[in-house]
């Protein structure tokens, strides 16, 4: 009886066994395939693609500038005396000559009253004499010297009224007034602005490795970052022959025509697009597509849903595209998107077609 217990117990036993490495090799089948799997999947990679190109690449620049109107000028007074009276103000047309401010007469600083009672002395003096001369009552020398009196007084209160008359020096729209009734006049601060604004300059300031890119009459557009959809055609018209001796940059100037609503005013700040260089047939890729690999330009091209990696040399670049000068011919799919998965070999499947 005892050996059919063990006999029985035995083939259990053995029973189990079997059972156990089934279910083993049967996991172990399924673990093998998942792997096979995965391994087929993670070598097909997903790109997109674009053809290398022959076109005109055109390299520009902008820069940062201020404007002017094409001829411009700031009013100063030349002694600090009060301010009596505002004749202008923001937007109105003047004429040279026209007197925009007038100052205090009597002021401590000013010689008006004096100037004009020693003119206005001579000046009798010198319509006495003439009428003496006519009947021959005084010589011709005297006479010239009475007229010299008369011509060194009338212009010193001439000399005097300008300082506290203040006028404009030409003729054109009044951009900005500093000052109002009653202020002390600066003669470090202008009191006002008056620029010619039918045409505009923007001055703007490169650095000396751009300067040779520059000529006299080279096109550029001009826009405000306030509005960036209004952009005026101008010709760089003066480029400066040395550098600022702090910034070490170079001033040029470009002029362009306002609007017809004379929508720029001098002092605000504009953009300067300018084209630098120019080539025609040149052979261009994106720029997006050129991948680095041990401090050497490359790119991925697509071949038979391959990618093989190509070295190649670039030139000129606008930030979008970028020429290459060897390594790459027309037509060839270079990878746009998806390098940094790749290797050469790769399966890639392109996305974008």
């Amino acid at each position: 009886m005892k050996q059919i217990l063990k006999y029985q117990f035995a083939t259990l036993g053995l029973v189990g066994l079997m059972f156990s490495i089934l279910i083993f090799q049967s996991c172990g089948g399924k673990s093998e395939e998942n792997t096979t799997d995965k391994t087929t999947y993670t070598d097909t990679v997903s790109v997109e693609t674009q053809s290398v190109e022959v076109k005109e690449l055109t390299i520009s620049k902008t820069f940062s500038g201020t404007l002017e109107g094409e001829d411009q000028a700031n009013i100063i007074a030349k002694i600090p005396e009060r301010i009596m009276k505002v004749n202008t103000k923001v937007g109105d047309y003047v004429k040279v000559g026209d007197v925009l401010f007038e100052l205090d007469k009597g002021g401590a600083q000013s010689q008006f009253y004096q100037a004009q009672a020693a003119f206005l002395n001579a000046q009798k003096n010198f319509e006495r004499m003439q009428n003496l001369l006519k009947v021959g009552a005084v010589s011709q020398q005297a006479f010239d010297a009475t007229q010299t009196q008369y011509e060194v007084a009338k212009a010193n209160f001439d000399a005097a009224r300008s300082t506290v008359e203040i006028t404009s020096p030409l003729s054109g729209i009044v951009t900005a007034i500093n000052v109002n009734i009653g202020d002390l006049a600066n003669p470090a601060m202008p009191l006002a602005t008056v620029a010619n604004i039918g045409r505009m300059k923007a001055k703007f300031n490169v650095g000396e490795i751009d300067v040779p890119s520059f000529y006299v009459g080279q096109p550029a557009e001009i826009y405000s970052e306030m509005s960036p959809d209004i952009i005026q055609t101008g010709k760089v018209f003066q480029i400066s022959k040395s550098a600022n001796v702090q910034s070490r940059t170079f001033e040029m100037q470009a002029m362009f025509s306002n609007t017809n609503d004379r929508w720029f005013k001098p002092g605000m700040f504009c953009r300067v697009r300018v084209n630098m260089k120019s080539k025609k047939n040149a052979l261009t890729i994106p720029y997006s597509s050129v991948y680095k690999e041990n401090d050497t330009d490359g790119v991925y091209v697509v071949n038979d849903n391959k990618a093989l990696y190509k070295p190649i040399t670039t030139g000129l670049t606008d930030g979008k595209l970028i020429e290459v000068t060897s390594g790459l011919k027309t037509g060839e799919q270079v990878v746009t998107l998806g390098m940094s998965n790749l290797k050469d070999g790769t399966v890639v499947i392109i996305s974008n077609k």
